[in-house]
């Protein structure tokens, strides 16, 4: 099978409607933890659900349109991470295929995958387009690190990852338990389901 006929495989009826719903929850969950002020994102639990539901590619859309819709409507911001969305969506589908969503200790070790690929996209983002401070919670982070005299490129590496590793994991534990929550009659709908078994 082709890479393109792979691609084709993951989008049906349901997977439209699998990513409406994950738009949704990725931009309300997010403003809700925002609003709380907790330590965490929680802004791409649909964008992995869909990843690991319905392939990376899938998941990978979802999270692309996520941020490009809440930066358009409440913050700019999240539209210029949206390549790190995709990143998160596309990496969460391939652990999946290999069967890290099966246990919740294997999602830890995806959620730490996960975070290591967003941290290769979300880094030049955040240098070359905001010279490294976003203006979010994280950024006392990168202050603290250049504090210490590390240079802006070590600062914001050390910032992006450990703003994410307790997220990310968080997030693909969550995704895990979800999956596991559902009906069988749901679970069934996609195949080969990564927590049957």
């Amino acid at each position: 099978m082709s890479f393109f006929e792979r691609v084709k495989q993951d989008f049906y009826t349901f997977t439209w409607v699998l990513i409406a719903v994950a738009i949704v929850l990725n931009i309300v969950v997010g403003q809700l933890v925002s609003l709380l002020k907790l330590p965490v994102f929680l802004d791409s639990i649909g964008t992995v659900l869909v990843g690991v539901l319905a392939g990376p590619w899938a998941g990978g859309l979802a999270g692309l349109l996520t941020n490009l819709i809440w930066g358009m409507f409440t913050s700019p911001v999240a539209a210029a991470f949206a390549p790190v969305a995709m990143v998160i969506g596309i990496a969460a589908g391939y652990t999946a295929r290999y069967n890290l969503f099966r246990h919740w200790w294997l999602a830890i070790i995806a959620g730490i995958i996960i975070t290591v690929f967003n941290a290769v996209v979300a880094v030049p983002i955040r240098l070359y387009m905001f010279g490294g401070i976003t203006g979010s919670g994280a950024d006392f982070v990168t202050a603290y690190m250049l504090a210490l005299g590390k240079d802006l490129f070590g600062s914001v590496v050390v910032t992006v990852f450990t703003s994410n590793i307790v997220d990310k994991v968080v997030t693909a534990v969550l995704v895990c338990g979800i999956i596991k929550a559902l009906p069988a009659r749901l679970q069934a709908r996609f195949t080969p389901c990564p927590v049957a078994g």
